[in-house]
């Protein structure tokens, strides 16, 4: 079963600094329907103008896993890491019992695009870490790249939770399948492009959540860039 989460039903706010589109409720936007689908809790795609940024603020027990589009984020936080997320990095932030941080956007004439995902722990109380990876282009070109797991396989980050993360930049129009473990469920994301998840059309900012289904095959256009969430 496929259900479309079609991207203008998407909670959307913007602050003129920040265009965000939230996929789950978060924020001042709150759909009873749209809380979670199993462990991820926010799927927010953000564009933050030149120059602007969030400020330092805290969170904690939740797995922060941060996927930039296009541009650069710069990110700063209470365990004394500094780095800039670029196209290809995938940052993973584990809260735990609780971390301070901010993200700001660097350049001074370009915006950032850029993804980021919540996911619920395992565990509650972990100790706060921080982690960040990045993804050459011909790793993620043309098919489905881990980038996050519980156990860190095939160079992913780290999560903690029962969950994997895949991201694809689609060069070449093609048909990939990924299987799905029985009793497991998945949640699409098409980032930009367009493609077809077991003949189901989606499109830019579309979503989907897929459960009992065995396989969830990919037809893609050339220019297509998503993200596949495995989730228990």
């Amino acid at each position: 079963m496929i259900q479309i989460r079609a991207s203008e039903d998407r909670g959307h706010a913007n602050h003129g600094w920040l265009d965000t589109y939230h996929s789950f409720s978060f924020a001042d936007y709150y759909d009873p329907a749209h809380l979670n689908f199993s462990a991820l809790r926010v799927l927010n795609e953000d564009r933050v103008q030149p120059g602007q940024g969030f400020p330092r603020h805290g969170h904690r027990d939740m797995e922060i896993v941060t996927y930039v589009l296009e541009g650069a984020l710069e990110h700063r936080d209470s365990m004394g890491n500094g780095s800039v997320i670029r196209v290809g990095d995938a940052q993973r932030m584990s809260a735990g019992t609780g971390v301070q941080h901010s993200e700001a956007n660097p350049s001074k004439t370009e915006a950032v695009h850029f993804l980021q995902i919540w996911i619920q722990p395992h565990t509650n109380g972990l100790p706060p870490s921080y982690e960040q990876k990045h993804f050459a282009p011909a790793e993620l070109a043309d098919q489905l790249r881990l980038i996050a797991s519980p156990d860190g396989r095939d160079g992913s980050v780290i999560i903690h939770q029962d969950a994997f993360i895949y991201a694809a930049r689609f060069d070449n129009t093609r048909t990939i399948a990924q299987p799905l473990a029985p009793e497991r469920r998945a949640y699409l994301h098409v980032a930009r492009g367009a493609l077809r998840a077991n003949q189901t059309p989606l499109h830019t900012g579309d979503g989907a959540r897929i459960e009992n289904e065995t396989r969830v095959d990919l037809a893609v256009i050339a220019g297509t860039e998503c993200l596949l969430f495995d989730l228990a």
